[in-house]
């Protein structure tokens, strides 16, 4: 039996385990005779150390934002030409990496963090692991962690993407191939979006953890009196029983959903999404061609993809010195503005490669059985798999 590991980092739930998570899933309902794992390699150099690199950057992201994001531009998203060293702590996670590969023993890696990819990459070119690599990326960019040397394939969240990696890193364009980033398949895709005739529904998403000045937009929305909201509180408690107990008929909170059944139903009961530039939670709303707003962004990589969104015209920035209730109304019942957010969604989802399950399984499975270390040999280029996704 063949086993993959995936590779996210950190325990919180976000957008890398989601990403694995789909991916898991994916090849457990489609596939036999398949061992699928998922590993944390800071939880397992040492979990006391985990907890505490989760607890500052929740800290740290939400007491001062300012510092962390002009911190991650300066380290994480650097020029090409600035060589990413990592020296004072590479030796402990490369000997851990080592020792986790020694362990799990297995056929495949895919990693959806740019750490894991990146300690890969160091271990490849040393000559220390001949395992196929999968590079899975989560955001609309892609950091300057991401390892690229002898990584084996890369599935890229955009064709603009992938010709930006293709010209600054010299990677074999066979090598790249655009699946957007990979949303569960229980998000089922909707070709066609038509507005509900009753009032509408909006859906405000701040995250997992309940950031991004919910309570004050709900706030607002208390004597809203021509849309209906569900509010999608994470795990924040506070923020849940603090809607509850208004009592309003028109702002329903919900706790978290780990049923992503029960996620693709509400998408469907919706709209239109309030939300943060989550990579995860705007391409499960493209799939099911719900109209983003977008209310805040955390520093760092979600600022980046709010820059993306912009400039593609996929998202609706939203001024928080203005009515939501009017912004939301001004766009949603302007025909023409809509029309072209639909031409914008149109000709992302056209730059997709490979989306469908069958595309995404037969390509991780062509990797998988390959016998070469370095890259797929020219048969996984030649495969029938291989040209569907081109195609």
């Amino acid at each position: 039996m063949k086993k993959i590991l995936f590779l996210p980092l950190l325990q919180m739930q976000s957008g890398h385990h989601q990403v694995a998570e789909a991916l898991m899933d994916l090849l457990k309902n489609h596939t036999e005779d398949l061992h699928v794992k998922k590993i944390d390699l800071l939880s397992y150099t040492n979990k006391s150390l985990e907890k505490v690199i989760t607890h500052g950057y929740l800290n740290w992201i939400r007491y001062a934002p300012e510092t962390y994001n002009l911190a991650y531009k300066s380290f994480f998203y650097v020029s090409p030409t600035k060589k990413q060293s990592f020296k004072w702590y590479q030796p402990l996670f490369l000997k851990k990496m080592e020792q986790l590969l020694a362990e799990e023993k297995p056929d495949l890696l895919v990693c959806t963090h740019g750490f894991p990819s990146y300690l890969l990459s160091k271990l490849k070119m040393k000559g220390k692991c001949d395992i196929p690599i999968i590079n899975v990326y989560t955001d609309f960019f892609i950091n300057s962690v991401w390892g690229r040397e002898g990584i084996d394939l890369h599935l890229l969240p955009s064709q603009e993407i992938k010709e930006r990696l293709g010209r600054k890193y010299q990677i074999p364009n066979q090598q790249m191939i655009v699946t957007g980033i990979p949303v569960h398949e229980e998000i089922s895709k909707t070709p066609n979006r038509k507005q509900h005739n009753d009032r509408l529904k909006i859906l405000l998403s701040g995250g997992n953890s309940g950031l991004g000045g919910m309570l004050k937009l709900a706030e607002e929305l208390k004597g809203s009196s021509n849309l209906d909201f569900f509010v999608l509180c994470g795990n924040n408690k506070k923020l849940y029983d603090e809607l509850l107990s208004w009592n309003l008929e028109h702002i329903k909170p919900l706790t978290y959903l780990s049923s992503r059944v029960e996620m693709n139903i509400l998408y469907e009961e919706v709209d239109a999404i309030v939300s943060k530039p989550g990579g995860v939670t705007i391409s499960e709303a493209i799939r099911k061609r719900l109209p983003i707003f977008v209310h805040s962004a955390l520093p760092g990589q979600e600022e980046i993809n709010l820059q993306y969104l912009n400039r593609k015209e996929l998202i609706f920035e939203l001024d928080q010195k203005s009515s939501l209730e009017k912004q939301l109304l001004r766009v949603l019942k302007d025909q023409k503005k809509m029309n072209r957010w639909e031409h914008a969604v149109d000709s992302y989802q056209q730059g997709i490669d490979a989306e469908k399950p069958g595309e995404i399984v037969d390509l991780i499975e062509t990797l998988l059985y390959q016998k070469t270390s370095r890259r797929p040999s020219e048969s996984y280029y030649q495969s029938e798999s291989f040209h569907i996704a081109r195609t």
